[in-house]
């Protein structure tokens, strides 16, 4: 793949660059209209829709940072977006051109005052892996097989306006109201933000595996302090797979089962008893080693729960809440779903909405043993997310609805659902967990 030069970082030229782009989408309206015409509404709206795609990717992994960042997190989304958008969004999980290497080269004397080769044994100044806010190259030094993370330049100067960018397309795509929208929006900007604070990534990896050293088949590299700065991280280099292509190539349901259960339980624990948790469940972020051990990667995007919102928010899993109508209605109220000056209409249908959701939600927390890999189950969950989607009264509905928690709280939920249907784990005890606690 070949690698950049250079990254658009001033305001103006990321600004020119989506203007840019924003003209192309344009192009490709004009040419929808047409075939429309001679090709029917369906074909010429798939068309229209890989066309964009397109473009849209392109540009961001140009621009790199939030912008990218935010793709990622949309293709995850299975059913927000048509699946033009989904498939392209997805490639910025796995596929981006990186920095060439005068630039890594560039970025080391900015912040080491040298260059790699001075700092390591050796350096590999090809990149490894490249994705949104940074890339990773292999290196050595004390007899220690290295990773080492590179920031791409200007990338946390740029997420507060690369986020009001997008910020007018998020606003038509959810139909919020602009006065509304400020709490998910600042809650959106902090992560990102997070994720660029190198050092404060390092000490949140340190403090995660200190706390679940306690679970099995899971395994973390140390971090090194004295090679890490605010936009360069130093740790060890972990072998493995990442967890997608261990879930295209194994044909071993007890295999499937062990990584299921250890990644179901990695969570697990930490909702339930670290109330903190790794929030970026992409299988970028994972690796299976040659021991079926989980090896867990990139602890920039960790998520703080409140009681005041995990109290009523995991009361929602169990049945008995749901089925009664005034625990129900307690739960909805903290969680700001319903709100005290909601008509009883109005009360009954975001009500009714939410029920339908959780019944098929929350199905894994009904049983002692779940079959994650059922892709019926799957399935319904895409609908769902599909149906909610569309539903012209929902979108017409006042949107601005729940705690700012639940942006990365529900990512993660169905985040690791879809892992776990990936991995094909089809026996994972729900609650196998609390023997750590």
């Amino acid at each position: 793949m070949k690698s950049i030069d250079k990254i658009p970082v001033s305001k103006i030229k990321r600004a020119s660059k989506i203007l840019k782009t924003g003209a192309k989408v344009g192009a490709n309206y004009l040419k929808y209209y047409g075939e429309k015409i001679t090709k029917g509404e369906e074909i010429a709206k798939e068309n229209l829709d890989d066309s964009n795609a397109k473009e849209i990717y392109n540009s961001l992994k140009e621009l790199k940072g939030s912008a990218l960042k935010v793709a990622q997190m949309i293709s995850m989304e299975k059913g927000l977006l048509p699946q033009a958008y989904v498939d392209q969004f997805s490639l910025s999980q796995f596929s981006v051109p990186p920095l060439s290497p005068p630039l890594v080269i560039k970025t080391f004397r900015k912040y080491f005052g040298k260059n790699p080769n001075e700092i390591f044994d050796e350096f590999n100044p090809q990149s490894v892996f490249a994705a949104s806010i940074g890339q990773v190259h292999e290196a050595e030094a004390e007899g220690k097989k290295l990773a080492v993370k590179i920031q791409y330049p200007g990338v946390a100067d740029s997420i507060s306006s690369d986020l009001n960018m997008v910020k007018p397309i998020a606003l038509r795509m959810f139909n919020i109201k602009a006065n509304d929208f400020e709490k998910y929006f600042k809650e959106v900007e902090s992560k990102l933000i997070e994720e660029t604070q190198y050092l404060k990534e390092l000490e949140q990896a340190q403090e995660f595996a200190n706390a679940c050293n306690s679970l099995d088949n899971v395994i973390f590299p140390q971090y090194y302090q004295k090679w890490s700065s605010d936009r360069i991280l130093t740790m060890d280099w972990m072998e493995g797979i990442h967890l997608s292509e261990f879930a295209q190539k194994n044909r071993d349901t007890n295999k499937a089962n062990k990584i299921g259960q250890t990644l179901w339980d990695f969570y697990m624990f930490q909702i339930h008893h670290l109330h903190k948790m790794h929030a970026d469940p992409h299988p970028g972020n994972f690796l299976v080693n040659e021991k079926d051990e989980l090896v867990v990667l990139d602890f920039g995007c960790t998520k703080e729960i409140p009681n005041s919102f995990y109290e009523p928010y995991i009361s929602l899993t169990d049945r008995n809440t749901i089925d009664n109508e005034a625990l129900f209605d307690e739960a909805l109220l903290k969680l700001s779903i319903i709100k005290t000056t909601d008509s009883d209409k109005d009360k009954q249908f975001f009500k009714s909405i939410l029920k339908e959701a959780l019944d098929l939600a929350i199905r894994p927390f009904d049983n002692e043993v779940f079959d994650f890999s059922d892709n019926n189950f799957y399935q319904k969950m895409l609908e769902m997310g599909e149906k909610h989607a569309k539903n012209r009264d929902l979108l017409r509905a006042d949107a601005n609805r729940g705690s700012k928690h639940f942006i990365y709280m529900n990512r993660t939920f169905f985040g690791l659902y879809h892992l776990m249907n990936d991995i094909g784990a089809n026996h994972i005890i729900i609650n196998n967990y609390k023997k750590y606690l």
